[in-house]
Formats: structure tokens, sequence, C-alpha cells
């Protein structure tokens, strides 16, 4: 399980495209989201059109968002590859270069200790952990939100400032995780 300051766990896991992405493919970024996310969940549905907001404003800071996938399929037929195709299509994932990988072994989860979808995992230049926890305080309704928790965290970790709220609780829906 990460700790704020612990270092971005390595990765190879495939995208919604078919292609292998790893760690290594956001080495220039100066700020990277993982975001565990799913299809299945109405959470993470409703955060979806958020988080791409949020990396359309910052892309050009050099922020990289990533969405990861570590539900079980067979459980959650959902959260299948062939249904993260299909939310990469509604979204327009690929025009925006924003990634939606499969953590089909559930590995990757478990090295973040990530519980719920969605739950964000903020890296800064050094990538090690400056954020993690809840994008917001209102995941029914963004103009409800009061406290904006990983835009905050963005924004200083952009600035290469200490983030002032490191650690708030995720608000998702359980990971399901393989029998």
């Amino acid at each position: 399980m990460l700790k704020i300051g612990d270092k971005l766990p390595e990765f190879r896991l495939k995208g919604f495209d078919g292609n292998y992405y790893t760690n290594y493919d956001y080495a220039d970024k100066y700020a990277l989201a993982v975001v565990f996310t799913c299809n299945s969940s109405e959470i993470s549905k409703a955060y979806a059109q958020r988080l791409l907001n949020l990396f359309e404003k910052y892309e050009e800071d050099n922020l990289a968002i990533v969405g990861i996938n570590s539900n079980d399929a067979e459980q959650s037929p959902m959260d299948s590859f062939e249904n993260m195709v299909k939310a990469a299509e509604l979204y327009k994932l690929a025009d925006r270069h924003f990634l939606f990988l499969q953590d089909e072994t559930q590995d990757l989860a478990k090295a973040f200790g990530a519980t719920v979808n969605p739950e964000v995992f903020l890296f800064n230049r050094k990538r090690e952990l400056v954020y993690k926890g809840a994008i917001d305080d209102s995941w029914q309704s963004e103009a409800m939100a009061t406290a904006v928790y990983l835009e905050e965290a963005i924004e200083e970790a952009l600035d290469g400032m200490e983030i002032d709220y490191p650690e708030i609780p995720a608000i998702g829906t359980p990971i399901i995780w393989k029998k």
C-alpha cells in the first residue's frame, strides 16, 4: 500500500487501443494522476467528465491522467476489455490522448493499495506520491462540490509545492476482486 512520499510502482498495462503502456510513457510529465476507475460504478461514471475536464485544463501544464480498471470482468461484465473500448469511444478518449488501461491481474491495484472506484493517486515530477483519495466532496453533482481536492492538489504539485491536504478518503464503490 502506497504512502505519501512513496515512488510510482512500475507497470505495463494494456490500453483500450490495444497497445501496452508503462510508467515510463509518462516520464516527461510534471505530474501524473493515476485514477482507479471502472465502467460499472455509478460514482465512477459521475466523475468521468470531471476527470476529462481536469485533464484538458492542465494538459498544457504537462499533467497526465490515466484511468485504470482493476475490476474482475468475470464478476462484473460491464468492466470487460470490450466494454472499456466502448467507454473510450463514448468519451472520445483517443482524440483527447487520455488513456484507460486494464489491470487484469489486479497486481497494480494491490501495489497501490487502491480499494474503491474512483480513487486517485497523484505523483509529482519526481514520481513521489503527493496526494491520494477523493476527487472532490460531491460525486452526485459537480455544481454541489465545495472542495475540489484533486484540482487543488494538481495545482500545488505542478507548482512544486507541498500538498495542503495529501490524503482525503476516497468515496466510491469497492474494487471487485478476483475470487
